[in-house]
């Protein structure tokens, strides 16, 4: 009988379909952020600071990125003294409350595709300690020994406590209106 389980535990582990853990390079990958307002939009990036990418078969199963808040970075305003003005203020309690909440992540719990190229991830976006789900398309490609992940993930940061001047929850802001969707522009870099 223990030969029987022996043989048939060997067996099942060796059909199993666990999928390989691919260790994302994030000094390759980055995530940029967009938010929008009446008068324009600011753009910046958020460092990464651990991901990881289940993948199998040539197809992604599941994965993790995780995001260092106190390291966001504001690109598009080259004044030093406004750039520290507008990156402080998103880190402020206004927005982001990195103090507070120095990590947001997105952890996947759906990965849907017909030919392993082009995907619908859903998966749940942590950020200030609330968890929602979020579904965006990623475009992925596999050549030279790399997986190579891009899409465009789009919140509405009032899902996540970050009302200032939203128009969902203030009136007469007119010029002073941000919108509630903020995009990250999301480039995940793994090795097969």
């Amino acid at each position: 009988m223990k030969i029987f389980t022996l043989l048939f535990t060997l067996v099942f582990s060796l059909f199993s379909l666990s999928p390989e853990v691919a260790t994302v390079n994030t000094s390759e990958s980055s995530i940029t952020w967009t938010a929008k307002k009446v008068t324009g939009q600011h753009h910046g990036k958020v460092p990464i600071t651990s991901a990881t990418l289940d993948y199998q078969n040539g197809k992604i199963l599941g994965g993790t990125f995780e995001m260092d808040m106190t390291s966001l970075t504001v690109e598009d305003i080259t004044d030093p003294g406004m750039n520290k003005k507008l990156t402080d203020h998103l880190k402020s309690d206004d927005f982001f409350s990195v103090e507070k909440h120095n990590k947001s992540k997105f952890t996947i719990t759906e990965a849907k595709t017909s030919n392993g190229k082009d995907y619908q991830l859903t998966g749940d976006l942590t950020i200030k300690d609330i968890t929602k789900p979020v579904t965006f398309p990623v475009t992925v490609s596999a050549t030279g020994g790399k997986i190579i992940a891009t899409g465009k993930l789009t919140f509405d940061r009032t899902h996540y406590d970050i009302k200032f001047r939203s128009g969902s929850y203030f009136e007469n802001l007119s010029d002073k209106l941000i919108y509630d969707d903020v995009e990250l522009d999301v480039k995940l870099v793994a090795s097969e």
